[in-house]
């Protein structure tokens, strides 16, 4: 049986923000990067406590033919995607980085779909010379946060800081020189799946994204004013 670390996502948000904190070292203007969807709930927690701009970064995992679950890569929208492949699971199923590529196709349009719905007339934020925490609920193999981190860089963030309740090591030994800085509460092994940790682990519905996303006049009481998307390449 799976060891429970965490009641809920906010749960282990409220266990992340004194982390966050020391880690900034008194920075003024962090951004506060959440990956969807799973990692919005955790994002608005840490968002509110350090009075900073919560935002989302578009990506979507890509998973193997017949078992979605497993991450075979992740892809980030803009004028060039971004595609991060786990080279170790698409070499098992013998898939090629044009097999991969070709699989990126129904995750761009769901990206597309989500971009319509949750941010609809606003403007990206600037990202260029500031500290950005990127938050996610776990990180399983790592390729959803590889390609987050990528596109967040690729915007001009002076400063990456990762911030998730759990992983295993081998995920976190992937994120050597793509972030600055990370942390990770729990480690536990055997590692099977991130939801296997929480106790009450729903899923992250479209609905609650918007809201935590909307402006403070729309009800996300924080102090910064509207919080745009990630810029887009």
């Amino acid at each position: 049986m799976m060891a429970v670390l965490f009641k809920d996502r906010e749960a282990a948000a409220q266990r992340l923000v004194p982390k966050v904190k020391a880690a900034l070292h008194g920075e003024t203007r962090p951004v506060i990067i959440a990956l969807p969807r799973g990692g919005v709930p955790l994002g608005a927690v840490i968002a509110k406590a350090l009075d900073a701009p919560l935002d989302v970064v578009m990506l979507r995992k890509i998973g193997l033919p017949g078992q979605p679950e497993l991450a075979v890569a992740a892809v980030t929208d803009g004028a060039r995607p971004m595609l991060q492949i786990n080279d170790d699971v698409a070499r098992a199923a013998g898939l090629s980085r044009a097999d991969v590529a070709d699989l990126a196709g129904p995750a761009l349009a769901e990206i597309a779909r989500r971009r319509a719905l949750w941010f609809a007339g606003r403007q990206p934020v600037g990202l260029a010379g500031r500290t950005v925490v990127v938050v996610d609920d776990g990180i399983a193999t790592g390729a959803s946060m590889r390609a987050a981190l990528a596109a967040v860089r690729a915007q001009g963030a002076a400063r990456l800081v990762v911030a998730v309740p759990l992983a295993p090591q081998s995920a976190l030994d992937g994120l050597a020189g793509l972030a600055d800085q990370v942390i990770c509460l729990e480690r536990p092994s055997p590692f099977l799946a991130v939801g296997a940790h929480y106790a009450d682990f729903p899923q992250v519905s479209d609905a609650a994204v918007t809201a935590a996303l909307a402006p403070p006049d729309q009800g996300q009481g924080q102090g910064q004013g509207p919080t745009p998307p990630l810029a887009r390449s």
